[in-house]
């Protein structure tokens, strides 16, 4: 009869590797002494010891050594990526293979994507990065500052998302309204709480998409960032309804654009029935500035006077922020020393 001891050892599992979590800032050239011992004990161990990461941040360091960094990591418990150092497109072209890996990754963030091969080089480089966009199935973060590259190709990134965004900001960069289009048309947009397209030129474009962008939004949008875009009277006036129709809206950043007292004024009251609204930044009326551009302190002065008379006719309580820019004191578009116009707003009993 064969003995219980043996039969015990017939059904032992083994053990599970045990998992390290880390997280990976790589900001030298080099890693520091703690990672390297870390690593070196780690891959003396590497049967028993899976070394995790779910926090990726690289500042700088040459992209040979992160290869070497990152086949040390399990790839596929990195839920978070930031790149927030210049790299070329090829640069990134080459990192792709190992996002790529990066499986279980909920927020994408790329600073200053830089183009500088020919056109040819660029299509392929960009494809190389954003077939790797396919199986980032948790995604749900995707935020890319300056991507130089992304100018006319914006509907092939799009066409690569698999997962509906909760956040999503392209900022700093040149669009095409084609671009523009093909972003309010993407399914994947249908459900974001947070859109950013600060520094994205819109001057001559057709304010459709935007307005096409927010009816499909308005169930979910939190945050909307559109400074610095070169907005218009008439673009604003075509987005009013839309945007008085985001219920859920807490943030609303429009400062830095070209308009006039009358249609901030529009603005106010188009928004003033959004209940969840509490930041709003606003770019000074152009009247409050001289033909040459200089900002006019004393006019700014009267023309915020005439802000809160509209606010007490709108009769609840506000806080908003009305920037000049450049700020005549620090001379940054925006200034946090600029006194925001507060109205609070006393039921009658």
């Amino acid at each position: 009869m064969t003995s219980l001891a043996e039969d015990s050892s017939r059904t032992e599992q083994p053990l599970a590797p045990l998992e390290v979590f880390i997280e990976l800032c790589l900001k030298k050239r080099t890693l520091d002494g703690f990672h390297t011992y870390l690593f070196r004990w780690v891959e003396q161990r590497r049967v028993s010891i899976h070394l995790c990461c779910k926090k990726l941040q690289i500042f700088s360091m040459p992209m040979k050594n992160i290869k070497d960094v990152l086949s040390r990591v399990q790839l596929d418990c990195i839920q978070e990526v930031q790149v927030n150092c210049i790299w070329h497109l090829s640069t990134l072209a080459r990192f792709a293979p190992l996002l790529g890996q990066m499986t279980s990754v909920q927020r994408l963030l790329l600073s200053h994507i830089d183009v500088s091969a020919f056109e040819e080089q660029q299509q392929q480089q960009l494809v190389q990065f954003i077939s790797q966009i396919l199986g980032l199935h948790h995604l749900r973060d995707l935020h890319m500052e300056s991507p130089s590259f992304l100018e006319g190709h914006l509907d092939q990134m799009l066409r690569c998302l698999t997962t509906c965004l909760d956040n999503l900001s392209i900022t700093n960069c040149l669009l095409t309204e084609l671009d523009l289009n093909h972003l309010s048309q993407c399914p994947n947009v249908r459900q974001l709480k947070g859109l950013d397209l600060g520094g994205v030129t819109m001057t001559n474009f057709s304010p459709e998409f935007l307005q096409v962008l927010l009816e499909k939004v308005a169930a979910t949008l939190q945050e909307l960032d559109l400074n610095q875009c070169g907005i218009t009277d008439s673009q604003l006036e075509v987005i009013l309804p839309a945007l008085s129709r985001c219920l859920q809206l807490k943030c609303f950043i429009l400062y830095g654009n070209h308009l006039s007292m009358a249609v901030l004024e529009k603005l106010l009251r188009h928004t003033s029935g959004l209940p969840s609204l509490n930041i709003e930044l606003y770019p000074a009326p152009r009247e409050s500035y001289s033909s040459q551009g200089v900002p006019l302190e004393g006019r700014f002065a009267q023309l915020r006077v005439e802000f809160l008379k509209v606010l007490q006719d709108l009769g609840h309580s506000r806080i908003i922020g009305i920037f000049l820019s450049p700020c005549p004191y620090c001379g940054y578009d925006i200034c946090d020393d600029m006194e925001p116009i507060v109205y609070h707003w006393n039921t009658p009993d």
